[in-house]
This record gives structure tokens, C-alpha cells and sequence, in this order.
């Protein structure tokens, strides 16, 4: 049974990329494939883009799709091991999962991290309780500490855009005032590895992402170092990794500028805090990618649907 939990979750990426923009120009060739499936999205947190793309990525497939928000309409789960539930959960995930099962043929899921405890985020307990229980494939939505959708995505999009044989693609980090998870990035990271670039992580020290995903990839301090004769400048913050779920810095220098992105390209996930993550001028212009990444999504999403219920017709 396929299921689609991290990036590493493809074999070559280039065959993947390369799929989805062809599936891009005929989103409707493959509707017969998804007739009388459905799926089942379940949100633990909001979500824009991801709800909306993967939905209309289903429904380009022939899918049924039941959205549920655990947040507002669920039973609090509970997913330890012998656990007395006498407190705040309602029901286990042994029961949710297999019944859930019952109802579709693939469950997505979107569950962010707490930043409190980061042994418990690693652990995936929603993410990974399903795939322990459930008895249909299982499609990360974003979790604790990955979002291979939107790094798929974020492939297409350099794909789509990329002339060079070796371009440089510098991940940097921005200020916001809040505490981000480390999902995008760390994705971003396990895409990137898996390219032929020039890749550079920059961000204010102490902001180091997980050092098992980063492994040898070049990190510079120095946003400026960093930028310089840069391709593609993806843009996202996170919070401290070895202090975990902190913020360590506000630096608004740390804002991306038209004058530092030069003539790059620049990309975002979204949701993005104008003039604070970015200025305005960025997103305003020519050289932004942010919407086109955006529409990708359901591409990505509807390239791994597909390549699920394919699996499963074998």
C-alpha cells in the first residue's frame, strides 16, 4: 500500500516533476481513475491552499471528497498505549482510524506542530497513529515536521522556471512575529537535496534547523553572502530548533528587499506577512512566484492521488 508521508517518499524526483507538468496541460485526462473513490480530508489545523488543492485535485481525478476539521467538529483523540481516558479525549485513534477507513480509500491529513515538546512532534503521533491504523493509504497534508505537498510543488515551480544547469537556490530565513514550524523548510531542505543546484541555507545563528535534515548542505550567516548571484530566493521563517518552538530574533533586517533579491526569483509558501517577512515590492512584482507556486499545489497533490490509486489498481 502507497502512502505519501515525506518527500523521501519519491524515488526520482526529476520522473515526478516531470509527470505533474504534463498532467498540468490535461488535469481531466485521468477523471475515470478516481470514479467511486473517495477521499477523506481531515484538518487538526486551518488551512487555505491545502484544503482547496487538494480537493480540486481529487475532484480532477473523479474523487469524492468529505472534508472533516477535527479542530471544531471532531472528538478530542487520544493515541497513547494504554492510556485511562478519563481526561479531555473522547475516543482513540485505533477506533477512529479503522472506522475512518471504512468510509474512504484514502485519508489525507494536515496536523502542525505543538513547539512545546519536540520529541513528541518528531513522533507524528496523528500522522503516524493513522498510518498504524488506518487500512487505506495516507497522504500528509503537512505535519510536524514535513510538508512534502508544497515541496513537490515547490519542485514544479523551479522546474518551470529554471534555464540553468546548476542554479542557486538560497533558502532564507525571516523575521515574523510569531513562533512557525519547521515543516516548510525542512522539506524544502529533502527537496533540494535531491537536485542538481547550488543550494544555501542563510539565517541569524541559533536558528539552525534540525541538523539530521540539513546534513552537509551549505549555511551561511550572512543573508547578503548568501544572496549574491542567487536564481531562486525561497523565503520562509521557522522557529528555533535547539530552543525548541522559540523565537530568537525579530531582526527586521532580516526582511526580504527588492534591492537583496536582485535578479532572482522569488518564492513563498503563503500565507506570507507582508512587509515584515517580505516588502511589498517583491510580491508586487514581476518576479515573485508566489501565485504560481500556489496554483501548483493541486498539481502536486493531484499527481500524488494519482500515483496512489494506481498503485492500488495493481
Amino acid at each position: 500500500m502507497m502512502n505519501y508521508l515525506s518527500i523521501n517518499d519519491i524515488d526520482v524526483l526529476s520522473n515526478w516533476v516531470k509527470e505533474a507538468i504534463t498532467l498540468k496541460k490535461q488535469p481531466k485526462k485521468f477523471k475515470e481513475l478516481g470514479k467511486d473513490k473517495t477521499i477523506g480530508l481531515l484538518f487538526f489545523n486551518n488551512s487555505l491552499r491545502t484544503r482547496l488543492s487538494t480537493q480540486k485535485a481529487a475532484m480532477n481525478l473523479g474523487m469524492e471528497v468529505i472534508v472533516m476539521n477535527f479542530g471544531s467538529e471532531g472528538w478530542a483523540l487520544e493515541y497513547a498505549d494504554g492510556t485511562i481516558m478519563d481526561q479531555g479525549t473522547s475516543e482513540h485513534i485505533k477506533e477512529a482510524a479503522q472506522v475512518i477507513s471504512q468510509y474512504c480509500d484514502i485519508i489525507a491529513i494536515r496536523a502542525f506542530a505543538g513547539l512545546v515538546d519536540k520529541e513528541l512532534d518528531e513522533a507524528e503521533e496523528v500522522l503516524n497513529g493513522f498510518k498504524t491504523y488506518a487500512s487505506v493509504p495516507i497522504v500528509n497534508m503537512e505535519s510536524s515536521v514535513g510538508h512534502p505537498l508544497q515541496a513537490l510543488t515547490d519542485a514544479i515551480t523551479l522546474e518551470e522556471h529554471n534555464f540553468k544547469n546548476n542554479p542557486k537556490v538560497v533558502l532564507s530565513w525571516a523575521p515574523h512575529p510569531r513562533a512557525l514550524p519547521h515543516a516548510v523548510a525542512n522539506s524544502f531542505v529533502q527537496m533540494m537535496q535531491k537536485q542538481h543546484a547550488d543550494f544555501v541555507i542563510t539565517h541569524p545563528e541559533g536558528y539552525e534547523l534540525d541538523p539530521n535534515i540539513t546534513k552537509d548542505c551549505t549555511i551561511e550567516h550572512n543573508q547578503e553572502k548568501a544572496l549574491e548571484n542567487a536564481d531562486f530566493v525561497y523565503v520562509k521563517n521557522w522557529s528555533s530548533y535547539t530552543d525548541y518552538g522559540q523565537i530568537k530574533s525579530q531582526d527586521p533586517n532580516w526582511q526580504m528587499t527588492l534591492k537583496k533579491l536582485g535578479k532572482a526569483k522569488f518564492m513563498h509558501c503563503l500565507p506570507v506577512r507582508r512587509n515584515v517577512v517580505v516588502a511589498d515590492e517583491v510580491l508586487d512584482s514581476d518576479q515573485s512566484l508566489v501565485i504560481e507556486q500556489a496554483n501548483n499545489r493541486t498539481y502536486a497533490a493531484q499527481l500524488v492521488l494519482k500515483k496512489i490509486l494506481e498503485s492500488n489498481e495493481n
